[in-house]
Formats: structure tokens, sequence, C-alpha cells
């Protein structure tokens, strides 16, 4: 133990972190050296050095390449933690030195980008124009981890109950409930009232087989005693949800909020028919315990003085414009719509 405690406080240096991050990521000593711009007898010294350190193999070598061992995967998480604390306190020093004021990193949804994070990195620069904010897009499967390694600050999108830990801290800040678009001039965006017997039959964008939402949409059709499409595409991306409602006439689901935005930018149009699927609401995710940077609490003050804004509207709504009445009539829960009927589950 005393061993380990000395290598870890004193005997790995950054370039060991990043050598070590390089094999993780590639698994091939050939690929890492050529990344570290190093030759492959280097790296594997290298390794070999570390691994002596230790007294124990971390990565295990193969014709297939390297993996790590069980001992191996944990002082990688302890490299990328490491090097990302680093990254984080370099680039906070150098926006510093630049006259900017911070930077902040921030994995985020799609459900929430174009709207919510949007309108709160907006907020952000009015007050600090030089601020930097990362975002990387993805869902919680691919991003949690990021943030559990410092890699994010900050997490906002919905807050799926199965991803619920002890050592995260999560924040509701509204709802938005999902609605069915196509592009513009569709011959179902001319109708006054869609029903999913329309749809059962397009073209669909379908979230992935593993989402939750993919199946309660699937028991939307089973509820009304229709199949579910069989002429589907399956991505939760937004690009490919425009992509192919342009090129195919395909009907896709996307979040209210977003659907608005595009809508309102003349990209797509909103089917007039509930979509009563209970969503989790969108919120933030940040690592319990962890202080927040001045820049990231700035942003998470922006992200919930937007959310309420938004609150009070839904409360107190201004009079739809035309590109934005179909929302009201198409999301459940939006002021003046029609009422919320609960998800089916099939067979019912």
């Amino acid at each position: 133990m005393a061993q380990i405690d000395r290598v870890l406080r004193s005997n790995l240096k950054l370039r060991h972190l990043q050598m070590l991050v390089a094999l993780d990521q590639f698994q091939h000593l050939g690929r890492a050296a050529e990344f570290l711009s190093l030759t492959q007898p280097a790296v594997s010294k290298t390794l070999a050095e570390i691994e002596s350190m230790f007294g124990l193999p971390l990565f295990e070598r193969s014709t297939r390449g390297t993996r790590p061992t069980a001992a191996g995967a944990s002082v990688v998480r302890f490299a990328r933690s490491v090097l990302a604390g680093y990254e984080r306190t370099r680039d906070e020093i150098a926006a510093e030195a630049s006259g900017a004021s911070g930077r902040t990193s921030v994995g985020a949804m799609v459900s929430a980008t174009p709207v919510l994070l949007a309108q709160a990195v907006e907020r952000l620069k009015a007050r600090s124009s030089r601020t930097t904010v990362l975002i990387e897009e993805g869902d919680l499967a691919r991003l949690l981890p990021k943030l559990r390694l410092g890699e994010l600050d900050l997490f906002v999108g919905r807050l799926e109950p199965a991803y619920a830990s002890p050592d995260l801290e999560t924040e509701p800040l509204c709802e938005d409930p999902m609605v069915a678009v196509v592009r513009p001039g569709h011959a179902l965006a001319r109708k006054r009232a869609v029903q999913w017997a329309d749809l059962a039959g397009q073209p669909c964008v379908l979230p992935p087989p593993w989402a939750s939402l993919r199946v309660k949409l699937e028991q939307q059709f089973f509820a009304h005693g229709l199949h579910p499409p069989v002429d589907i595409v399956e991505s939760a991306s937004f690009l490919s949800q425009l992509t192919f409602m342009h090129q195919r006439g395909a009907v896709a689901f996307m979040a209210c909020n977003v659907a608005q935005h595009f809508a309102q930018q003349g990209m797509l149009a909103l089917l007039k028919l509930p979509v009563p699927v209970e969503l989790p609401p969108l919120g933030l995710i940040t690592l319990r315990g962890q202080r927040l940077t001045p820049v990231t609490a700035l942003l998470v003050e922006c992200l919930k003085e937007g959310a309420a804004l938004r609150e009070r509207r839904r409360n107190h709504p201004a009079p739809p414009s035309p590109r934005t009445s179909a929302c009201v009539n198409a999301c459940p829960g939006s002021p003046g719509a029609g009422p919320r009927v609960p998800s089916v589950a099939p067979g019912a």
C-alpha cells in the first residue's frame, strides 16, 4: 500500500498519465505511439517502467492489442481525472492571462441544447462576453462518466431515474413534453387533426431500441390497436432526424421546446397530435460535494433564470403565433392543450 501511495503521489509524471490514457483509448501500442509522437519501443519501455513502479501488470499485451487489467483500469481512471483537472486549471489560467473570464465544460442532451442551454449561454455572455463555454453533446450513458472524471463540470438534459446515483446531485428545471414533427409542406402538416393511424404507415425516425422513449412511443401505437411503423431509421441525433424528415418525408419525435424553436425558423412543422408519454424533466446534474467554479455557478444561475421564465410563460401564455399554434394543440401539458392521456402498456 505504501509503495502504491508513493507512486501515485510522487513517481508518476504527467507524460506517464498521458501515455496510459492513450493506451486505454487506442488499445494498441503502435497507434498510441503515433498519437504521442513517440516510437513504439519508447512507449513499451515507459509502460514497463510504470508497471515496475506499481509492481503490477497494468495492460495485457496480445496480437490484438493492449487492454487494461483491473489494476490498469483503476490507474487509467486516476490518470483521466488528474489530466482533466490539469486541463481545466491550464485553461482557466490561460483565460485569465488573455483577459477572458474563465471556462466551463458542459455535457448536454439535444433536448436541452437549442433552447434551454443556448439561452443560458446567451445570458452568461451578456454578463461576461469573454467567458468560454465548451459544450459536448451526447446521452447520459456517454456523458456521466466524463462528469465523474472531471472532464465535464455540469450536465444539462433529461433526468432519467435509472441513472440516479448517490454521487450525483440532480435538480429539475422544467417539464418539456414530446411532439411529432415533419418537414414543412408534408401532407400531415395540413391536417386539422392527426391520428396515430396516420403515422403507422409513414417512414419514421425513432429513438434507438434501448432508449426508454422508444418503448413509450411504441406503446402509443399498441394502445390505438396499431403496429409501430416498419419503415424506420433509428437515431437520437437531431441532425439525423432533420435529414430524414426532409429526405424521406419521415415523421420524427422531439422535445416541444426544440420543435417550437426550429418551427419558428421554418425548418419543420408540428403535427396536431398529442403525444402523451411521460418524460423526465429537464434539469442539471453535478457531482455531489464538488464545489462549482465561479463560471459554472454563473451558468447554473443563468439556466435557472431561463427555466423560471419558461415556466412563467407556460402559466401566463401570450396568444400563439400561426407558426407555434400547432404546439399548443400538440404538446400535452401546454397551456390550451387538451387533457394529458397516460401512457398505456401493450395489450392494455
